[in-house]
């Protein structure tokens, strides 16, 4: 049943990719503005029926053996694919109001990859968190924080190509159906702004809370995630104080999410894949 499920959900996060990718070409070759509304349209609600599948397939999968006895098990596996199934709903959700459609050539696919981490590979430890609400506000305002972030990243990856593009006067590929440069990068702002928010709720919360920061193997993880948020308040700052664009904000956007990464991925690989304790 649940080789079936991953199958299906597999299938629907690939078939939504395709809608999408046919989408773009099409709003590249047409010059009917009636036509190509249309046509958006069209494959806009196809794209989302499609990505509901993939989601409710998706979250049947991971929600086995989340809920565990005494709150959530969240090993590092389980965890990267809560992350992809958080980034999924999150872009489908400001999808509606926001052009990021097209971050999803990116993003489904790592889905996908959680996916499959989570279905084939099991990590030795159960990892329990929860027990309180403030520990499990800390897990969910840190995860939807993670996602954010994760869609921010990706988000200044193609703003990237696409100012390349524009400033060598040659836009092509999907950098032609993209909303204009502007745009683009005010949306960045906004989703690194949402994310900012989320990520030092979760600190706030997390440091609050925290009985024995050493005992609970959580010093290497709270110092990097402090040093991101520090990254991360510098360039909103920056944009605040000295309206930054371009490639500054970019390589910050990059140079913070790495280090959350390697804060939120990285501490829990070592932790419970190689040295097998656990992590809070």
């Amino acid at each position: 049943m649940k080789e079936i499920i991953l199958t299906l959900s597999i299938i629907s996060y690939c078939l939504a990719l395709l809608v999408l990718i046919m989408r773009l070409r099409s709003q590249q070759g047409s010059h009917d503005g009636a036509k190509e509304t249309n046509v958006k349209a069209d494959t806009k609600f196809t794209f989302w029926l499609i990505s509901l599948v993939a989601i409710m397939g998706h979250g049947f999968l991971l929600f086995d053996g989340l809920f565990i006895q005494g709150g959530l098990n969240l090993g590092v596996f389980k965890a990267l694919s809560l992350v992809g199934w958080m980034i999924v709903i999150l872009i489908l959700l400001t999808s509606l109001r926001k052009p990021i459609e097209c971050l999803s050539i990116v993003l489904y696919p790592l889905a996908v990859l959680t996916l499959l981490l989570d279905f084939f590979l099991i990590s030795k430890l159960e990892v329990q968190y929860g027990g309180t609400w403030q520990l499990q506000a800390h897990v969910f305002a840190s995860i939807t924080a993670y996602s954010f972030l994760t869609i921010a990243v990706v988000q200044s990856i193609v703003l990237s190509i696409q100012d390349h593009q524009i400033h060598n006067r040659q836009p092509a590929g999907f950098v032609k159906a993209l909303p204009p440069l502007q745009i683009m990068e005010h949306l960045l702002f906004q989703i690194i702004t949402i994310g900012f928010i989320l990520l030092t709720l979760g600190l706030l919360i997390g440091i609050l809370f925290l009985t024995d920061i050493f005992a609970q193997h959580l010093v290497h993880k709270t110092v990097l995630s402090l040093f991101a948020w520090a990254i991360f308040a510098f360039l909103l700052w920056g944009r605040w104080r000295f309206g930054w664009r371009g490639r500054k904000p970019i390589r910050l956007a990059l140079g913070g999410f790495l280090v959350l990464m390697l804060a939120f991925v990285g501490t829990k690989i070592v932790m419970e894949l190689i040295l097998e304790r656990t992590t809070g």
